[in-house]
């Protein structure tokens, strides 16, 4: 059930997690974000993306969070355990998020290329899933799209390209 106070809690970390993308896009990275709390709300791991950075692939900020959080509470269980990102994961993400058992999954906005949590795919709820993740999408949805779309126009504007490669444009990590 979503009241005030877990609004306002949600919305304090997807803040965090856009702050995060915003320093990948800086970067040069496609400026996603994530941030890992418990259920006291500590903060156990954030990180945005460095795919490029880390010349590594799997290298998304989701991927990066669930280690840091694995290793933070020395388990790879992450059931009582939230993850906040700005845009909705990919297949490798969400195949991450579920093998955590993560407790509660809450993005920012949809991902109409590679989105599979709602969008293109449905893994949490599909039968190949062990494991029942719940789901909140939309939390700053405007602001994660924002940031997303302006990026992507500045790359298009210095017809760089970078970012852009294998994606045909908007949307991935």
């Amino acid at each position: 059930m979503l009241t005030p106070t877990t609004y306002e809690r949600h919305l304090y970390w997807m803040r965090r997690a856009l702050i995060l993308a915003q320093e990948a896009g800086s970067a040069g990275e496609i400026p996603v974000g994530a941030v890992i709390v418990n259920t006291q709300g500590d903060c156990l791991a954030q990180a945005g993306n460095r795919k490029e950075r880390n010349q590594d692939p799997t290298a998304h900020a989701e991927i990066l969070a669930l280690r840091q959080a694995s290793a933070t509470l020395q388990d790879w269980r992450l059931s009582d355990c939230t993850l906040y990102v700005t845009l909705e994961p990919c297949i490798m993400c969400t195949g991450a998020i579920i093998l955590a058992r993560l407790g509660l999954l809450v993005y920012g906005v949809d991902d109409p290329k590679t989105g599979t949590v709602r969008t293109v795919l449905n893994l949490p709820d599909s039968l190949a899933s062990n494991h029942r993740l719940q789901v909140l999408g939309g939390i700053l949805a405007q602001d994660c799209r924002q940031l997303l779309q302006d990026w992507f126009q500045e790359r298009r504007e210095r017809g760089r390209g970078e970012g852009e490669r294998g994606r045909g444009g908007e949307g991935g990590n």
